[in-house]
This record gives structure tokens, C-alpha cells and sequence, in this order.
């Protein structure tokens, strides 16, 4: 049984119409919003591990978005480092002062060379929220991450917050507050 809508004028028009037309409406906002990333951000971090005390730690991203040929997805490469490293890479060797994961946009999904708490490549799902926040969610190495990542006063900032699990066990919850301080446009 196929399912349709009608649009109020004509005929009515066939469910995978709608949805072609919702997936490349969604894949345009999504590439519009990656885009709107691009640029150098000073992350001010807040890690909370279990029963620990709070940490912060200041870090760096460069977001660029890479020359692709094949118009199916988009490329960009995430770049971080810290200046600064204190004591915090040494007592967590998964963390890395720095590091480069290229990225595919691909429809509703980023496919991720590298992961952050480890080297092994994984998908993110994405879900919209609205024009200005994405969720993304991830599964690898027995690690469930659910970031929240939203864009504020006219992509000046960005806010980050990200629930890391571990074998089903709620491990880390990140605050990151991102100040855009170069924009390539």
C-alpha cells in the first residue's frame, strides 16, 4: 500500500517524493551548518570524570571544510591542540593535546576517520534541532557519546556539551564554551 499526501493542488503526490525533497532540504541546512562552523575556536572546557573534582582546560579548533569532487558529500577537517597542556594528558591517556579527524558529511551522517577517545573511525547520527543546534550520536569501542553542539549570537560562539558512556556506565559530561576567534569569511 502506498502512501501519498496531497498538497492541495493537482493530484496527490507519492511518500517518497516528500521525503526526497525533505532529505535534500535536510542536507542543505545540515551542509549550511557545518559551513557556519568553519574557523579557529578557543574551547574553554569543563570535563567532569565520575566522583572527580571539575576540570578545566583551554584548547583550540580549527574547523576546515576540504575541496571535494564528488557533490554526494561534503569533507572537513577538525584540528585541535592546546597550548597549555598542565598535568591533564598525563593522568588521561586516552585525551590527545592534539590531533587531526577528517570528516564526510554524508545525508544524515558524519562517517569519522578517528574518534576522540580513540583511533578507531566510527558514524556519527545527526539530529537537527533547529537552525542553529545539531545532536550528534556515536558508538565505538564500547563508548556511547551524545553530543549537543549549538551555535549563538550570529555563530560567535558555540556551546558544547557531550555525554560520554562506557559500557552502559555514564563516565564523562563535558561543558565547552567556544569563542570564534578567526573566521575565514
Amino acid at each position: 500500500m502506498a502512501i501519498s499526501y496531497s498538497s492541495g493542488i493537482g493530484k496527490p503526490k507519492s511518500s517518497s517524493e516528500g521525503i526526497d525533497r525533505l532529505r535534500i532540504n535536510f542536507d542543505s541546512n545540515l551542509r549550511r551548518w557545518f559551513c557556519r562552523n568553519i574557523g579557529i575556536w578557543n574551547s574553554r572546557r569543563q570535563y567532569f570524570f565520575d566522583d572527580e573534582k571539575a576540570v578545566n582546560l583551554d584548547m583550540f579548533i580549527n574547523v576546515e571544510k576540504l575541496n571535494q569532487s564528488n557533490p554526494e558529500f561534503e569533507c572537513y577537517r577538525f584540528k585541535w591542540w592546546c597550548e597549555d597542556e598542565k598535568d591533564f594528558f598525563t593522568k588521561r591517556p586516552t585525551y590527545k593535546s592534539e590531533g587531526v579527524i577528517t570528516a564526510r558529511l554524508q545525508g544524515h551522517q558524519l562517517f569519522r576517520e578517528g574518534s576522540y577517545l580513540s583511533d578507531s573511525s566510527c558514524i556519527s547520527n545527526i539530529r537537527q534541532v533547529d537552525e542553529h543546534e545539531m545532536i550528534f550520536e556515536s558508538n565505538y569501542d564500547n563508548w556511547h557519546i551524545l553530543e549537543h553542539t549549538r551555535l549563538i549570537d550570529q555563530d560567535k560562539f558555540r556551546s558544547r556539551v557531550i555525554y560520554s558512556w562506557f559500557k552502559d556506565q555514564l563516565k564523562i559530561v563535558e561543558n565547552h564554551h567556544e569563542i570564534r576567534i578567526k573566521n575565514p569569511n
